[in-house]
């Protein structure tokens, strides 16, 4: 149906769902701008496009921090209360295979959970902190040196590389140093 059409129904900002044998109805759905940011690089990769992949690249782009396919679904549906799980999986795979987002397990800190992330940014190291989970991204001359010297020594053209580095977090290590048995058994002598 038409936009005219549907300005003269009073379904402006909704998508109409016609049924063959029944009643034309309209459900609220997020209608993202014509001009989305999401928009290009999906158009670029030759991706078909859907409010739910735009949606779903969209989240990801914006997002200040890793998220899991269940925590991507939940912000999803906050947007699109009619998305379900199984489109979230299909276009992760379709982003992932196009190269428009990376698979990140982050040292696998939480078990098998994986995140993800746009491939938008720059070259960059996550670097995990071992005890309580949190993740900083470095951006910084030593990552772009690193991939620099891999393609000149080994002849080796790049195409994705990830860089993890686990340790602790200097809120953890100042908890280590006050908590640790060395410490507490020579204050107690």
């Amino acid at each position: 149906m038409n936009r005219r059409l549907e300005g003269r129904l009073g379904f402006r900002n909704k998508v109409v769902f016609w049924r063959p044998y029944g009643r034309m109805r309209a459900f609220e759905v997020p209608v993202l701008p014509a001009k989305s940011p999401a928009r290009a690089p999906l158009q670029a990769h030759g991706i078909r496009l859907t409010r739910q992949r735009e949606l779903l690249f969209e989240i990801i782009n914006n997002a200040h921090r890793h998220l899991n396919a269940d925590q991507l679904f939940e912000l999803a549906k906050k947007s699109d209360p009619k998305i379900n799980r199984v489109t979230i999986y299909r276009t992760l795979k379709v982003l992932k295979q196009e190269g428009l987002i990376d698979e990140l397990d982050l040292l696998h800190y939480e078990g098998e959970q994986h995140y993800y992330e746009t491939r938008l940014k720059r070259a960059h190291a996550h670097v995990v902190c071992l005890k309580c989970g949190a993740v900083q991204e470095f951006f910084g001359e030593p990552v772009k040196d690193l991939r620099d010297q891999i393609e000149a020594t080994l002849g080796f053209k790049i195409e994705v590389a990830r860089t993890e580095v686990g340790g602790l977090c200097a809120d953890c290590q100042g908890e280590d140093a006050v908590d640790s048995p060395e410490e507490v058994g020579q204050a107690a002598s």
